[in-house]
């Protein structure tokens, strides 16, 4: 039986034979030996990839769960294939290159950084498998898990680089580092961006200020729309134009921006708006106004209990009510606000549970505010619109019964009217 040292060299003692020198007897027979080698381990790494695929294949369709369909999508089982055919070239390169001591500790350097690169890839593989099977799971699907999985390969890759440079240049890896370490502020300075992305991608997830999904409004960089992305460089929006906004992860920690989850988590949306009245319309209500009113059903019971009590409290103090200023009365901005509060409370798509108010604001040069402050059962956008503008559309037209008028900037249709002097 012959040894794997001597079948190396059968091909070049044959050559020999034939009257070819040493020396290129020796190159021949290594070249032959490596063409021969390349194609057996391309033909053993098909085979053992179909292999290997198909197993995979067969085990996913009987399995129940989806977790080995991102397997086999992610390409887990054609990266691990490789590594077998990588093992035969490591112990069969020395026999191939028996003679030729420094091109055989080159090939091997290339083949021990390539299993590096293969590893990586393969952890690779898995992590991408795992992002996506994480991502079908009710409470992990608005997590940050591209952040965490970019970290962790950067630390690989990181690694990977080291361990591949120290095994090409026969350093130590410890002593590498040693070295590294005076590189440090320029490490640093190249890896800014990177570097503040982990920390803030780190706080984003503690904090959980962000999640997938997310409906978020960043003035700083014109998004407004869901969460769609987060790594750990960017957070990718959705507009609600359909136009993809790009956000620095690390802006979400150092600017302020608006996260809209707590509306929608809660039981309504608000809606906050003011009426501006003109306060020259504003005035004390006389009995025949107070008659008048009487007919607005929504706050009729309410202006028959209200001026029975302040005729009681006029009577009982002596008021003189020939001036109507003197003693208690009635306001028209008042009696609209109580209607505007009672219209409110009879909505059938204002959330009652939640708070319901009609108040009065600081005067302003343009008039008093008058604003509406409640919420939506309904917190869709398109119906939220809806709601708040069929709301105003009534309250706009009611505040004319009260004798009220809202200020509007004058346009140029009220100077063509205005007559000339």
């Amino acid at each position: 039986m012959y040894s794997l040292n001597q079948i190396s060299y059968l091909l070049h003692d044959y050559l020999v034979d034939l009257g070819v020198s040493d020396i290129y007897a020796k190159y021949l027979n290594t070249l032959i030996l490596l063409v021969l080698l390349a194609i057996a381990l391309y033909i053993f790494d098909y085979f053992l990839r179909k292999l290997v695929i198909s197993v995979f294949a067969r085990f996913t369709s009987l399995s129940k769960t989806n977790f080995d369909d991102f397997l086999v999508r992610n390409k887990v089982p054609r990266n691990i294939a490789h590594i077998v055919p990588i093992i035969i070239a490591y112990n069969t390169v020395p026999y191939v290159f028996n003679g030729f001591d420094k091109a055989q500790v080159l090939v091997l350097k290339g083949l021990e950084v390539f299993g590096i690169i293969l590893t990586l890839w393969v952890i690779r593989s898995l992590l991408n498998t795992l992002k996506d099977f994480f991502k079908t799971l009710p409470n992990l699907k608005d997590k940050p898990i591209d952040s965490y999985i970019q970290v962790f390969m950067i630390f690989l890759w990181s690694i990977g680089i080291l361990l591949a440079i120290s095994i090409l240049t026969d350093i130590e890896l410890w002593k590498f580092l040693t070295g590294l370490g005076t590189a440090s502020a320029v490490i640093l300075l190249i890896f800014k961006d990177t570097i503040l992305g982990f920390v803030a991608s780190i706080q984003v997830s503690i904090n959980d200020m962000v999640r997938i999904g997310d409906w978020i409004s960043f003035d700083n960089y014109g998004a407004d729309g869901d969460v769609i992305e987060i790594n750990l460089a960017t957070v990718k929006v959705q507009n609600f134009d359909n136009t993809i906004t790009t956000i620095p992860t690390y802006a979400l920690i150092s600017d302020s921006f608006k996260n809209w989850r707590g509306m929608t988590n809660s039981p309504g949306r608000r809606i906050k708006r003011a009426l501006i009245v003109k306060q020259e319309s504003i005035k004390f209500l006389a009995p025949r106004d107070i008659q008048k009113y009487k007919k607005i059903s929504l706050i009729t019971d309410y202006i028959i209990g209200r001026q029975e009590t302040i005729t009681e409290y006029n009577k009982s103090n002596n008021i003189d009510k020939s001036i109507l200023i003197n003693g208690r009365n009635l306001t028209n901005i008042g009696l609209f606000r109580k209607y505007a509060d009672t219209y409110l409370k009879n909505h059938s798509a204002i959330n009652k549970d939640m708070m319901v108010m009609v108040r009065q604001l600081a005067p302003t040069p343009q008039g008093i505010p008058l604003e509406v402050y409640a919420f939506s059962s309904d917190k869709r956008w398109e119906n939220y619109e809806y709601i708040m503008s069929d709301i105003f559309d009534h309250l706009l037209a009611a505040i004319t019964y009260f004798d009220l008028e809202l200020f509007e900037l004058p346009s140029s249709t009220n100077f063509k009217n205005t007559p000339k002097s």
